[in-house]
Parts: C-alpha cells; sequence; structure tokens
C-alpha cells in the first residue's frame, strides 16, 4: 500500500511562503512587504505587496526615505496589508485571516480591524519599538484580532524561474 509523503509544507508555509513570494514584487529598494489574506476554509483570497497605485508609475515618485514630505516615498505607496484588502473583489473579509511579512503599521491594523480580518499571522517584527506599531498592536488586541507570530521551520523552498 502507498502512503502519501509527509515531508508537504504546512499551511502556515504554504500561505507565508505567498506573502514572501509576493513582497518579491514590490519596486521598493529598502523594504519589500507581502501579505496574503486567507479564508477560514484555507483558501487564498487576496494577496497585496507594498508599492505606488495603480496608474501611478513607478518611474517617476520617490523611493527614498529621506527628504520632503513629497520627496520621499511614503506619501505615495500602499502598504501590502492594504493593497491586498483593496484587491480582493469578492465581497466580505470577514473571519479571514492575514498573513504578512511585516507586523502592520497602525493605518493597517484600522483597515485589517475595519474590514473583518480575525487574525494576523506575521512573521518579522522588526518595528516593535515604533509608535506605529504599539499602537497596531494595541488596536488590533483591542478589537479581539488574534496576533500570532509565525513559526519558521527553517525549510528552504527554492522556486526554478
Amino acid at each position: 500500500m502507498n502512503e502519501k509523503r509527509k515531508d508537504y509544507i504546512s499551511w502556515d508555509e504554504y500561505f507565508m511562503g505567498v506573502a514572501k513570494l509576493s513582497a518579491m514584487r514590490s519596486k521598493d529598494p529598502n523594504t519589500q512587504v507581502g501579505a496574503c489574506i486567507v479564508s477560514m476554509n484555507n483558501k487564498i483570497l487576496s494577496m497585496g505587496y507594498n508599492g505606488l497605485p495603480i496608474g501611478c508609475s513607478d518611474d517617476e515618485y520617490p523611493w527614498g526615505r529621506e527628504g520632503e514630505p513629497l520627496d520621499n516615498k511614503y506619501f505615495y505607496t500602499t502598504h501590502s496589508e492594504l493593497n491586498a484588502i483593496l484587491n480582493y473583489r469578492g465581497g466580505s473579509l470577514e473571519n479571514s485571516k492575514i498573513y504578512v511579512t511585516l507586523f502592520p503599521c497602525n493605518e493597517c491594523a484600522k483597515a485589517i480591524i475595519q474590514c473583518g480580518i480575525k487574525a494576523v499571522v506575521y512573521d518579522s517584527d522588526k518595528y516593535a519599538d515604533t509608535a506605529s506599531v504599539i499602537a497596531s498592536k494595541r488596536m488590533l488586541k483591542s478589537a479581539g484580532v488574534e496576533i500570532i507570530k509565525y513559526q519558521s521551520s527553517g525549510r528552504k523552498v527554492s522556486l526554478d524561474l
């Protein structure tokens, strides 16, 4: 009798892998972030990465982090979580889960809460000490959104693109 293979990836590895692959689409030279929204039944609903809105040329806007507000990226780029939420065209995101490569900022936390996402699975939390992330965690906890640190298996996955 044949048995199924045992080295397949877990749901968490699969969805965080999709988020990491999505991050590779970002044109940002400093920070590439990806997100993947999943239903309660483990179906991918939407994906996103940080970048400019549709119709705004990646070549005409600044990508720097320094300088005057109109001369850096922050007024122009959309974060991966918000992009994933806005990319969804199927109706409600109630009770879904979002996998994200970087812990959401306060603005993305508001969008996550408002659209009904009930769990955030994050990989990196490198900005944990910033006011934005502290406020984000406060709001997510108040709203009853589960916060889950992604536990990497250490497995290496290679794509031959």
